[in-house]
C-alpha cells in the first residue's frame, strides 16, 4: 500500500483488520464543496471482522479487491466477492461480515457534500446499491492514488481527492452492473477474457486468436463485452496496445517501428494509423509533446 496508518484516527475506523492504510482529511463537511472527500483507505480484514450499524453519519462507498464475506444494507444483501461495489450513508442500516477462512480486503471512502446524492444518484449508486465493476486493477490504482494525495497532506490534497474520487465514481458508473450478474457465467466469461487480453495484449492480434484462447466463440464475446463494457474485445485490446505505445514513447528513445515491433505491429504504417485513430495524433506528433 501507499500509505500507511495515521497517527490518530476517528473512533469509527475498524480495529479488526490485519493490515490498514488509512488516512483523514477533516471531519467537518464545508457547505460549499459539491462533493468532498472526508477520510479513507485500506483495509485487510482480520477473520473476525464485522461492522453492524443502525446509522453512519458519512455516505460511504467500499470496493472488495479480494476475498469473501457478506454485505447487507437495509433489505438488500450480497455475497462479497472481488468487484463488488456498495454504498450506505445516514439512513442506511447496514451490517458487513468477512469470511473467516477469507476475509475481504477493501477500500472505502467517506464523503459529503452539497451535490454528493444528486452525483450518486446520477451514477446509479444511491446510498444501499450494491453493484460489480470489471477491471480490478485499475480500480486498485485509483484507490491507490487516492489513499496517496489523502495520506500525504499538503495544500491541495482536499481538492485532488475530491477530483479524483468524482472519476472514481465516474468509472464504476461506466462499467457497473447488478451485483446478482456479477456471480453468472456470462459475467465470469466476460472478466476472464478481460483478463487475458489485459496480460497478453502485446501479443494478441486479432478476435479469432482472441477467442480461440479464451475458449470461447467470436460473436459470443462480442456481445458479453457490448453487455458489460460498452465496447468490443478487439477495441480494449487496441486501446491496451496504443496506451502502452504511447508510455513507450514517451518514457524511452525507441524509435516508431520499434515500439510497433515490440506491440505486434509488422507493418509501421498500420501502428501510426491505429495510434492516430485513438489518440488523435501520430505517434511523431505524439513524441514532439512536452511532458
Amino acid at each position: 500500500m501507499l500509505a500507511t496508518l495515521a497517527s490518530s484516527e476517528p473512533a469509527f475506523f475498524s480495529q479488526q483488520v490485519r493490515r490498514a492504510a488509512r488516512f483523514y482529511l477533516n471531519l467537518k463537511a464545508s457547505p460549499n464543496r459539491s462533493i468532498q472527500v472526508l477520510c479513507g483507505g485500506y483495509e485487510e480484514c482480520a477473520p473476525d471482522y464485522v461492522i453492524r450499524r443502525d446509522a453512519f453519519p458519512f455516505l460511504t462507498l467500499e470496493f472488495v479487491l479480494a476475498g469473501k464475506g457478506l454485505v447487507k444494507l437495509g433489505q438488500r444483501k450480497a455475497t462479497l466477492t472481488a468487484g463488488i461495489v456498495y454504498t450506505y450513508g445516514p439512513g442506511t442500516p447496514h451490517e458487513i461480515l468477512a469470511d473467516s477462512r477469507d476475509p475481504p480486503r477493501k477500500y472505502f471512502v467517506n464523503f459529503a457534500g452539497r451535490s454528493a446524492l444528486a452525483v450518486l444518484r446520477d451514477c446509479g449508486l444511491t446510498p444501499g446499491s450494491i453493484v460489480a465493476v470489471a477491471g480490478s486493477s485499475m480500480m486498485q490504482h485509483l484507490f491507490d492514488n487516492l489513499i496517496e494525495h489523502g495520506a500525504h497532506g499538503g495544500r491541495m490534497a482536499g481538492e485532488l481527492c475530491d477530483a479524483l474520487f468524482k472519476y472514481v465514481l465516474l468509472r464504476i458508473s461506466s462499467s457497473s452492473t447488478l451485483a446478482d450478474e456479477h456471480l453468472s457465467p456470462a459475467y465470469s466469461t466476460y472478466i476472464n477474457c478481460r483478463d487475458h487480453i489485459e496480460r497478453h495484449f502485446a501479443r494478441l492480434q486479432t478476435l479469432k486468436q482472441i477467442a480461440a484462447e479464451s475458449g470461447a466463440d467470436g460473436a459470443y464475446l462480442c456481445r458479453l463485452f457490448q453487455r458489460f463494457d460498452h465496447q468490443s474485445p478487439y477495441h480494449t485490446l487496441v486501446r491496451l496496445k496504443m496506451n502502452e505505445a504511447a508510455e513507450q514513447l514517451r518514457a524511452t528513445d525507441r524509435l516508431v517501428k520499434e515500439v510497433a515491433v515490440s506491440l505486434g505491429y509488422t507493418d509501421a504504417f498500420h501502428f501510426s494509423r491505429a495510434f492516430k485513430a485513438v489518440f488523435g495524433i501520430s505517434p511523431q506528433a505524439f513524441r514532439r509533446l512536452k511532458f
